[in-house]
């Protein structure tokens, strides 16, 4: 399963670990967030909850295993920039890994990459946009634009532990070839690919993030 898919992929161009936390007056629940990510220099251990200096704290929403890492594309970035008129700055999305190079929105979910020499992660899932993203951003209508544009970003599931840099090469090692990419959700989810995606990670023998799997659950109730 972990043989080289087909010599795709890109590389890493900065990563990125919580600077501080920030306040949530308005949250009673969840009285602070990590989103505040910026690059840092050197290669930053990963483990199975993430980054070494990052941290989860609401792990209900934000957080666990399978959310461990979130990646965001230069591609995008580039997007956003022209779309927005400003600087996206590494971390500002909150992701932990800029990836240049590789198809992000077009990763299978299921899809495994090699990060560096040690580090192999899984793609579980897109991100949803929520108030705390629209604080940060500040841009009207924020967190409708983001699902509406649908470049969400992934996130990964640490399958193997390691270092990661910026500039280390990102490349696929496996696609299910179930064809339901990480772009497949933002705008709805469709019912009959909901149901392929839960046939082919039970064909495949592999475990669906619990997280996505009720949302194509969801989906195929609705449908």
């Amino acid at each position: 399963m972990d043989s080289d898919h087909d010599g795709a992929g890109g590389r890493v161009s900065a990563v990125s670990v919580v600077y501080e936390l920030r306040d949530l007056p308005w949250n009673k629940a969840v009285k602070q967030t990590a989103i505040d990510k910026r690059p840092v220099a050197g290669p930053v251990e990963v483990g199975p909850l993430g980054l070494v200096g990052d941290t989860q704290v609401d792990r209900r929403h934000h957080g666990g295993p399978g959310k461990a890492v979130y990646a965001y594309a230069d591609e995008d970035v580039a997007w956003w920039e022209a779309e927005l008129d400003r600087e996206i700055k590494p971390g500002l999305f909150g992701e932990n890994l800029r990836t240049h190079g590789i198809d992000v929105t077009g990763a299978e979910i299921g899809e495994r990459w090699s990060i560096g020499e040690d580090v192999v992660v899984e793609v579980t899932m897109p991100r949803t946009p929520c108030r705390t993203f629209a604080e940060r951003m500040d841009e009207r209508g924020w967190v409708r634009r983001f699902s509406v544009a649908n470049r969400p970003g992934a996130y990964l599931k640490v399958l193997q532990t390691g270092a990661v840099s910026a500039g280390d090469e990102v490349r696929v090692l496996f696609r299910p070839e179930h064809g339901i990419v990480v772009g497949d959700f933002l705008t709805g989810a469709d019912p009959a690919r909901m149901g392929t995606l839960i046939d082919a990670f039970a064909a495949l023998g592999l475990e669906l993030d619990p997280a996505i799997r009720r949302v194509a659950q969801r989906a195929i109730r609705r449908g």
